[in-house]
């Protein structure tokens, strides 16, 4: 085994889950994140917690949807009682194959997602955080042999995350005292409301109210979006390659939409509910040990010298607390480099360019 892995289930059990002595922990294990998970699960019994490991396979959850007649149960309560119980819920991805569920007809896949909300929502009321092992699927993905990719994933992983939590205060601060986000880049010109909003600091811990590791990103809810955007980065979701996305936002909804591969994908997607057409997130990529795109959300979102938007559900933590936020059974991440051309505004102020925030070198104001 890798001696990483046992320092990635450090970082994900001490730094990102803050799991302590007696914590119910329940540990989502994909179906090629075995080595991880055996890593996981000794940190949590040196540690003094208790485990339920559940086992997560796309093939196993596509044969069930496929050869189901559609009308899902809603929010199978057996499910939602052990989430419940759970302090920590801990998902480990690693997939053998990246394409399963594309096979899965798309209404189905948006009625079997819209069936489980309330088992998305008491996931996200524990402790969560989510992170992924290096498998050769996901390297084949991302277009490097195993031992680059296995390179590539702890390069991102194990980091001084708290100089960059530091680092990604700055923004953080910047958008909490903004009103108005103008995004601009070929093909983008956006401008979205943050009033009254709390942005997060993504600093792969849940004591920064963030789930994901690697992370490192600043995002917050943003409403009334205006305009258009081109999102150039590739993505695959549920099994579906999609690449070259074009929406544009009236009366705070996507208009229209169009896409160079896969908009049938994205047709899916917008019918899923009626939250489906509204956005739900923003984020800025602040991760620089991550240099390159992978076809994978869970990294690619988090580069430097990138802007993602979030179509379908908002993260309550963002919000004030009387206001419920767009709600939606998905939350779907498309991807826009800033490298070149490009500018992010706070209130007509210049804080990025060409990828380099004001603090940084190489900054042109």
């Amino acid at each position: 085994m890798d001696p990483r892995v046992h320092d990635h289930a450090e970082v994900l059990v001490d730094w990102s889950a803050r799991v302590e002595a007696g914590d119910d922990v329940v540990v989502r294990v994909d179906e090629g994140a075995h080595d991880l998970a055996v890593a996981v699960a000794e940190k949590l019994g040196e540690r003094g917690a208790n485990m339920l490991a559940t086992y997560v396979a796309d093939e196993v959850e596509s044969a069930f949807v496929r050869a189901h007649d559609g009308d899902f149960e809603q929010d199978p309560d057996f499910e939602v009682e052990m989430l419940e119980r759970a302090d920590v819920v801990l998902s480990l991805r690693g997939k053998r194959n990246v394409a399963e569920k594309g096979a899965v007809p798309g209404d189905k896949r948006a009625a079997y997602k819209r069936s489980r909300t309330a088992i998305k929502a008491r996931r996200m009321d524990a402790d969560w955080v989510s992170t992924q092992h290096p498998t050769r699927a996901h390297a084949q993905q991302a277009g490097m042999g195993i031992a680059e990719y296995r390179d590539f994933v702890y390069d991102a992983v194990l980091r001084d995350w708290e100089s960059l939590a530091d680092e990604m205060a700055s923004l953080k601060d910047l958008l909490d005292a903004g009103s108005e986000v103008r995004l601009v880049t070929d093909g983008t010109d956006l401008t979205m409301s943050i009033e009254g909003r709390t942005a997060v600091n993504s600093a792969a811990s849940v004591a920064y109210d963030s789930h994901n590791l690697p992370s490192g990103e600043v995002f917050t809810a943003p409403t009334d979006p205006e305009g258009e955007v081109t999102f150039d980065v590739p993505m695959t979701h549920d099994g579906s390659r999609i690449r070259d996305v074009h929406l544009t936002f009236e009366d705070g909804e996507v208009a229209d939409w169009s896409a160079e591969v896969g908009e049938s994908a994205l047709d899916d997607i917008f019918a899923t509910d009626e939250g489906a057409r509204r956005l739900g997130e923003l984020g800025i990529g602040m991760n620089r040990g991550v240099d390159r795109f992978t076809d994978s959300i869970l990294f690619d979102e988090k580069m430097g010298d990138t802007v993602h938007l979030a179509v379908g559900r908002a993260y309550s933590s963002c919000l004030p607390e009387d206001e419920q936020g767009n709600q939606s059974a998905v939350h779907v991440d498309m991807i826009t480099d800033v490298s070149e051309d490009s500018r992010l505004e706070i209130d007509g102020e210049v804080v990025q360019r060409n990828g380099r925030f004001r603090w940084e070198d190489g900054f042109e104001g």
